[in-house]
């Protein structure tokens, strides 16, 4: 069994080829090699486009295997790229991947599955319900896999469990849906952006639809707005200016958006970050909403649950109530941004117009702003937001757009990044254009209860991938076969010697690390091997940044 990510014997393994092997099937009597089943040529673009760094030719292989596929499959393949799947929530996760892996589906000899085949048992698997359920998911997660070949099998484990890792993001498939149906780029992200969805985009685009009436639909969730970072909250006035600017409280919630269909009293559909309904889950949120005044709404905000005083609760308190049906303890939304109201769409318009309509919707469930040209006073805005608990700010244009999608430097985030001294415990390998390097690290934190040398003597706290350049990766996959103390199945362990620099922004609580800790957002900024493992950073180093 093909699934997940490949064991490799001890010594280095090669890299990756930088242009894979194409495929075909056996040649009829003509000699005229045919064309492979599509998700076998779906597989190779994507072993392609993961082993080159070169956006163009990221594109061209995306695009040269877009105009191959009839327009029916194009959207189930445009999920199997992203790991996006059309069909949403299927059932499958690691357990039943594993389970499939543990009793070792042989692959297919020779590649035979189409997109509409995948498809069509994806769609199977999210169909069953009921008793009986999870056995039947299984036999179909297993049929599938059996007429799938090994390397078909690696990538339609990820793409079951959403961890395509290519090196192509929407952004670059996006660009590629556009020059496989001859569209501007700009037309066809702006319908993926109104649609929600560019799976359905790709489809409307290679099918000769008009994208230009794609408009935003009520009740259909759009991507929202992204904002990149400034180093500080005067540095970003200051990089926006002259012109005055809105500094907004950035919560440590999760991001929500809510559409209401009529006025006061009428539905409400309350979305994630990730577009999923979640209107169950978050009644309260949709009966504030219901109450505003107004016709048709799409509101863009943040949600969070408070102490009794009013103080943030920690950020996976919030998360705890998206996974869960039935809780007591509420949320509470608080909006920044309006895209629609009384059918009108506001995404135009500059944002001092859709701040003016927002206070008249929201009231009291605004974000708590400021608008100011003065640097300073947006340095002092952001130092009491961190004080009363909060991420940080956000510093915006008044002139900007709503850029659905996409992240600009019209918005600029501030928050505070720490920096801590961890030990590498294990590291596991990668996938994608990763394949053949020792990529996401087990990271651990000194317990200073336990001496040095001792089993114990780190407790680990978390893990990560990011921030590692192709020079690290390299550097880092020999040097910790060097120290290979044991290996499992999908990680090689070492002993811990090796310190290195780790970026986060902040700690939260959890259950799933030992030391009742893990990392938010880290990523690697570099080793240091002039530090000692006697000079790592202690747990209750860690400890000490909850909030």
């Amino acid at each position: 069994m093909a699934v997940g990510r490949r064991h490799y014997p001890a010594g280095m393994p090669p890299e990756p080829p930088a242009e894979p092997v194409p495929v075909t099937v056996s040649a009829p009597a003509d000699g005229t090699p045919e064309p492979a089943p599509t998700l076998a040529r779906l597989v190779a673009t994507a072993a392609a486009v993961a082993g080159t760094s070169s956006r163009t030719a990221k594109i061209a292989a995306l695009a040269e295997l877009l105009k191959g596929l009839d327009p029916g499959e194009v959207e189930a393949a445009v999920g199997l790229l992203t790991g996006r799947l059309r069909q949403g929530r299927t059932g499958v996760g690691w357990r039943s991947v594993a389970d499939a892996a543990a009793r070792e589906v042989a692959p297919a000899a020779r590649p035979r599955l189409s997109i509409t085949d995948v498809d069509a048992a994806i769609t199977e698997l999210a169909q069953h319900s009921g008793e009986g359920s999870a056995s039947r998911r299984t036999a179909t997660l297993h049929d599938l896999l059996a007429r799938a070949t090994a390397d078909e099998q690696r990538h339609l484990g990820g793409a079951l469990l959403g961890e395509v890792r290519i090196g192509a993001l929407e952004g670059v498939l996006a660009d590629a849906v556009a020059a496989a149906a001859g569209r501007p780029t700009e037309q066809v992200r702006r319908a993926a952006m109104l649609s929600g969805s560019l799976g359905r985009t790709a489809y409307l685009a290679v099918s000769g639809a008009d994208l230009d009436a794609v408009g935003l639909t009520v009740g259909v969730p759009v991507q929202p707005m992204l904002a990149a970072t400034a180093s500080g909250a005067a540095e970003a006035v200051i990089a926006l200016g002259p012109a005055p600017v809105s500094v907004e409280v950035k919560l440590d919630g999760a991001r929500i958006q809510v559409h209401r269909f009529g006025g006061p009293g009428s539905e409400v559909r309350v979305f994630s970050r990730t577009l999923a309904d979640i209107t169950d889950r978050m009644p309260e949120l949709a009966q504030i909403v219901a109450g505003f005044p107004g016709g048709p709404l799409i509101l863009d905000g943040e949600t969070l649950m408070l102490d009794e005083d009013g103080a943030p609760r920690p950020f996976q308190d919030t998360m705890s109530r998206f996974g869960s049906l039935g809780r007591t303890d509420l949320l509470r939304p608080w909006f920044f941004d309006i895209l629609h109201a009384d059918g009108a769409d506001l995404l135009d318009a500059p944002l001092s117009v859709r701040r003016e309509r927002l206070r008249a919707v929201v009231g009291e469930h605004g974000i708590p702003a400021v608008e100011t040209a003065d640097p300073q006073q947006a340095s002092s805005f952001a130092a009491d937001a961190l004080a009363r608990g909060h991420e940080g700010v956000l510093v915006k244009a008044l002139d900007s757009r709503y850029a659905a999608g996409r992240r600009g430097r019209q918005w600029l985030k501030v928050k505070p990044v720490h920096t801590v001294d961890l030990v590498v415990l294990a590291a596991e390998w990668g996938s994608g254009r990763r394949t053949g390097w020792l990529s996401n690290l087990h990271l651990g934190a000194r317990d200073p209860a336990v001496p040095l040398g001792e089993p114990g003597a780190f407790v680990m706290v978390g893990k990560t991938f990011k921030g590692l350049t192709d020079e690290t990766l390299r550097w880092q996959s020999a040097r910790l076969l060097e120290l290979e103390s044991r290996r499992t199945r999908y990680a090689v362990h070492v002993p811990p010697v090796l310190v290195v620099e780790i970026a986060l922004d902040g700690v939260q609580r959890s259950t799933r690390y030992p030391g009742g800790v893990a990392l938010r957002f880290a990523r690697v900024k570099g080793y240091r091997e002039d530090k000692p493992i006697a000079e790592a950073d202690t747990i209750d180093t860690l400890r000490g940044m909850l909030r």
